[in-house]
């Protein structure tokens, strides 16, 4: 019960860091690009994407159907705090996968262990995902959102298992198998739109790809180093607490 307990308290803390910490950058680097960029959705085909940008970079909102107008939240402090609450959330989500993984491989010993599995984090849930699926701007065409999603699940999954097999177990075969599992999903390909026809200027594009992974990285590096320093204090509690009672 304490290491579950240990567990969902340093998700919970780290989460609530990284994703105030990811809220601030996208404020600054990635919310202008958006407002800029909502400017084209008149001129963008019915490609209308609505919804903030999360923590892994992509707008999760429905997209709207033809003639009808979304719910968006207004721009200044209103959408600032609904971005803020949706990194939190989805912050947690993804420190309780890295520190629930990291128990299972010893535990995080400190902030610079976290800080790899961090980079671990952002190289699985980030960079490999987005080599296929790039951060998408609003009135930018997109494949249907069932098959983004499951190819997003699916390379999710191949990376991490891929990272695994190279990093902890150590050994050729398994090295080999984990290059595998991580260049399959790039061999099989992701779904692309019918058309990549677009009023959002490439610059402005390109821009956004930037910033985008730029706040990842530092939001998963985030994540990690603090997962790390607070699952190091929790052990230290717990080893004082045993010898208290031997």
């Amino acid at each position: 019960m304490t290491l579950f307990r240990n567990v969902v308290f340093v998700a919970a803390l780290a989460g609530l860091v990284a994703g105030l910490f990811m809220a601030a950058m996208q404020a600054y680097a990635t919310v202008p690009l958006i407002i800029q960029a909502e400017s084209f959705e008149g001129a963008g085909a019915g490609h209308h994407h609505h919804g903030e940008e999360a923590a892994d970079g992509h707008s999760h909102g429905e997209e709207a159907a033809e003639g009808e107008e979304g719910w968006a939240p207004a721009d200044g402090f209103e959408r600032f705090f609904y971005t803020s609450m949706a990194n939190i959330v989805t912050a947690i989500g993804f420190g309780l996968v890295l520190v629930v993984v990291s128990e299972f491989a010893g535990g995080i010993a400190g902030w610079r262990q976290g800080l790899f599995w961090g980079l671990a984090g952002f190289a699985t849930f980030a960079l490999a995902p987005g080599l296929g699926l790039p951060p998408e701007l609003p009135a930018m065409p997109a494949a249907e959102l069932g098959a983004r999603q499951t190819w997003w699940l699916a390379t999710v999954v191949a990376t991490g298992s891929g990272l695994a097999l190279i990093v902890l177990r150590r050994t050729p075969a398994l090295a080999a198998l984990g290059l595998v599992l991580i260049a399959a999903p790039h061999i099989v390909g992701a779904p692309q739109p019918a058309s990549f026809e677009t009023p959002v200027p490439a610059a402005l594009h390109h821009d956004f790809v930037v910033a985008v992974t730029v706040t990842n990285l530092l939001f998963w590096a985030v994540l990690g180093s603090v997962a790390g320093v607070l699952r190091a204090r929790f052990a230290d509690e717990a080893e004082a607490a045993q010898k208290s009672f031997a």
